[in-house]
């Protein structure tokens, strides 16, 4: 029987860190079925002569839960090599479970890109069957986030759960991981999942834990906004530790003056909580610059409680203005200043888009803090922050337990996910690291490079059959030229595809041939570890 698709002559990164070697590989149903000099006949041939031929790359930290049910050819990341994206991240499941607050969340996120969307849905099983009709071109996992968990049972309040709501929200997790999500994230930073005590946060984890599947988490603090980076990270490793499962530091980073240049000691911390016997490690996206909704990063968390609506009627209160406004200056310093703040999208303003703080601050006429208040009452605004240092970015790079992770989204170059200036990482994350930390510094080599984008990001997930190109598992492959591939989008122009990576393969399917768009949308919905 011929293959369904031979990739020929490529040097094969089999994605464990070990030497490539020079190999075909044959594919049918899907699967890698033969590895090795090939001369069998096949349905399909892609000429792999002078690339790397690599396990589709793994993206462990996205927010892609409703790319694909607004725009289902969002190409952004298949673009990169990505064949698989986990969502659900810092603790925002934002498809499910949809009550309360949390629907409402829903709406807003989807009404800010100007389009509607039919939201008949409850469940987290039910989220996953609207995704899978979509036919997304790439594989998506879910995680179900505590905040939009907190946010179905509490709202915004900050508050501890009762017995009974701490029941409900337990019982809202479980029952989510059973459906299919993979993993448990939280996002202790934001509002309203700030408001939860580590009991309460050690209690739901233990529902992963059970599972065998991954706690994820944007901690509490990275720079110097609460607790500090170093509490913050021995918090989530103490999560693990009492909850008994696996934990992911998601965007490891130094944020702000006050962290700059202590990347080892980070790192160090981690290692620390590895000897302990815990299961820790951590993802990183390689540039200087962050990104969140301005009113995360310039709002303290009492000032949220009630969420936005009750936010701009405090503002009223001249009172509570005043210890605001003191409260955003600080928050700026942390982050290194308001020129580092440069808003990213704003429904209707795009004018401003891709101005820093500062400039719409002179633009206007006024201080820093006034600006933020009036782009607030303008919408829910995003904002790219500069706010680390290379050394910091680099140091981490190296690590071994660091995965590369974008904290992006699956975006297009037209349509409603082309709106405004976003981070360049969800068009360029891995090609980047590729050009920046192997080829141009050599910080790691090619080997290493890849296993920290496909077999390291399949374990901490806990996959068994994707990852890696070996016989029997998934054909999710990227073919990549080693000398030319890198990133194309910048801050200025982010909405860019990366060069260099001619082919990607989703079970067996090429959805990018000779560099273009395919069209073809083979890609699954995880449920289960061995999907």
């Amino acid at each position: 029987m011929p293959y369904d698709l031979l990739i020929r002559n490529g040097t094969v990164y089999d994605g464990t860190g070990a030497p490539p070697y020079r190999a075909d590989i044959g594919i049918a149903e899907g699967r890698i079925v033969a590895i090795g000099l090939l001369d069998a006949p096949a349905l399909d041939t892609l000429d792999a002569t002078g690339l790397a031929v690599a396990p589709g790359f793994i993206d462990l930290h996205t927010h892609s839960d409703i790319s694909f049910l607004l725009d289902p050819d969002a190409q952004s990341k298949v673009r990169q090599g990505v064949t698989l994206e986990l969502a659900g991240n810092c603790g925002m499941s934002m498809g499910a479970p949809l009550m309360g607050e949390a629907r409402r969340a829903l709406l807003d996120r989807v009404a800010s890109y100007g389009v509607s969307l039919p939201t008949d849905w409850v469940s987290f099983g039910e989220y996953l069957e609207r995704v899978e009709k979509a036919r997304p071109p790439l594989n998506l996992a879910c995680q179900v986030g505590h905040g939009s968990v907190r946010l179905a049972v509490l709202g915004w309040a900050d508050r501890a759960p009762t017995p009974q709501e701490l029941e409900t929200m337990r019982s809202l997790v479980a029952e989510s991981l059973d459906a299919g999500a993979l993993g448990f994230s939280t996002g202790l930073f934001y509002a309203p999942g700030s408001y939860a005590r580590t009991e309460e946060v050690i209690e739901l984890a233990r529902e992963a834990g059970k599972r065998g599947k991954l706690y994820s988490t944007h901690i509490r603090d990275e720079g110097d906004y609460s607790v500090g980076l170093f509490s913050a990270v021995q918090e989530a490793i103490e999560i693990g530790r009492m909850a008994g499962v696996r934990v992911q530091v998601s965007h490891l980073k130094c944020m702000g003056p006050a962290t700059w240049g202590k990347a080892d000691r980070l790192l160090e911390r981690l290692e620390r909580g590895r000897r302990e016997g815990v299961d820790v490690a951590g993802d990183q996206y390689p540039y200087t610059a962050g990104s969140t909704y301005l009113a995360a990063a310039a709002f303290p968390r009492w000032a949220q409680v009630g969420g936005r609506e009750a936010l701009l009627k405090n503002l009223e209160d001249s009172a509570f203005q005043a210890r605001l406004r003191t409260a955003i200056a600080e928050n700026y310093a942390r982050r290194g200043g308001a020129e580092r703040v440069v808003i990213a999208y704003l429904p209707g303003r795009p004018d401003l888009e891709g101005l820093s703080i500062a400039q719409v601050a002179q633009q206007w006429g006024v201080d820093a803090v006034e600006a933020t208040l009036r782009v607030y009452r303008i919408g829910e605004a995003f904002a790219v922050i500069h706010q680390m240092e290379e050394r910091d970015v680099e140091q981490i790079a190296g690590y071994p337990w660091s995965a590369v992770g974008s904290d992006g989204s699956s975006l297009r170059t037209e349509g409603p996910l082309s709106a405004g200036k976003p981070h360049p990482r969800s068009y360029g994350c891995f090609p980047r690291f590729l050009a920046r930390y192997w080829r141009e510094r050599r910080r790691v080599s090619l080997e290493e490079a890849v296993r920290k984008m496909t077999a390291l990001p399949a374990s901490r997930l806990g996959l068994t059959r994707r990852g890696r190109i070996a016989p029997g598992y998934w054909a999710d492959i990227v073919c990549f030229d080693p000398d030319t591939v890198g990133d194309t989008a910048t801050f200025a122009e982010p909405h860019r595809y990366p060069q260099g990576i001619p082919h990607v393969v989703v079970n067996g399917v090429p959805v990018v041939r000779n560099g273009e768009y395919t069209g073809q949308r083979p890609g699954k919905v995880l449920r289960r570890l061995d999907d």
